[in-house]
Order: structure tokens, then C-alpha cells, then sequence
């Protein structure tokens, strides 16, 4: 026979109502002292005053891009020189900025040793700062051209 106990019987219940205001305390908790314990430092930064003058035009510029074509036409930034102005050009470019960055470049028809040749020139004016712009060709070539022997 099965007796029952004069105690009554309580089933265990988790309340989660108080548990869900601990969890939003402690946020809000955290939050707090972690917004108090940021300080926004800077750097202090010299900055340049804007100049109400425009820049001459006349002022020599850093960079010139030089190219070669077909023919032996050199261009300084897309303007025609003619072949015995090209090192007076270069020693000019070196006299107003000793620091002048030169561009290479040459169009697929030119020949090798024109450019070369520019290279030449380059060199004697004695720019020091030269680049190459080079583009790779396509494996199929262009209409028109030949192929290399």
C-alpha cells in the first residue's frame, strides 16, 4: 500500500523575470564604467594656412610624361618637341627643379633604340628620377602590326 506523505509536495520552479533584471543591471553597469574609462585624446596638428594667391603658372612643375612614337616623335606631356629641342628641354626641366620625375613611354610601333636614345638624353641632363610605363602585349596582337622575326 502506498502512503502519501503529509507534506505537501512542491514541484521546483526557475523564476527568470529576476534573473532577466540582474543581466539588464549588470549591463547597463558595465556600459557605464566602460564609457567612463575612455578619454578622446588628440594630436595636435599644425595645419597650413590657405593662401588667398593662386600658384603661378609659370612655376616649373615635378613630373613630365615623355613619349615616344613612331617616327621618332618625342611628346612632353602631349605636346610636340622637334628632335633637336629635346635635350635643351630636359636641361631646362633639370635647372628649374633639380628633383624632376620623368615618365617613360613609347607607343608599339616605335623602334627600340629611340627610345633608348631619349634614355640617353634623360640621363645626360642628369635626371636621376626616371620611370617606366610599360604595358604588357596582347598575345594575339593588334590588327595591323607584324609580328617580331
Amino acid at each position: 500500500m502506498r502512503m502519501r506523505s503529509p507534506i505537501p509536495k512542491k514541484h521546483a520552479r526557475i523564476e527568470i523575470i529576476p534573473l532577466i533584471d540582474i543581466m539588464f543591471f549588470l549591463l547597463a553597469s558595465f556600459m557605464m564604467v566602460s564609457l567612463s574609462q575612455t578619454h578622446m585624446k588628440g594630436i595636435r596638428v599644425n595645419l597650413p594656412a590657405p593662401t588667398s594667391a593662386p600658384q603661378p603658372p609659370d612655376q616649373q612643375k615635378d613630373y613630365v610624361a615623355i613619349r615616344v612614337t613612331e617616327g621618332n616623335l618625342v611628346y612632353f606631356d602631349n605636346v610636340l618637341v622637334p628632335d633637336d629641342q629635346v635635350l635643351p628641354r630636359l636641361y631646362e626641366l633639370r635647372k628649374g627643379n633639380p628633383n624632376v620625375k620623368v615618365s617613360l613611354s613609347a607607343e608599339q610601333n616605335s623602334l627600340h633604340g629611340d627610345v633608348i636614345m631619349l634614355l640617353d638624353r634623360v640621363r645626360s641632363a642628369e635626371i636621376e628620377k626616371v620611370g617606366y610605363q610599360i604595358k604588357t602585349a596582347s598575345p594575339t596582337g593588334s590588327a595591323g602590326t607584324v609580328p617580331p622575326p
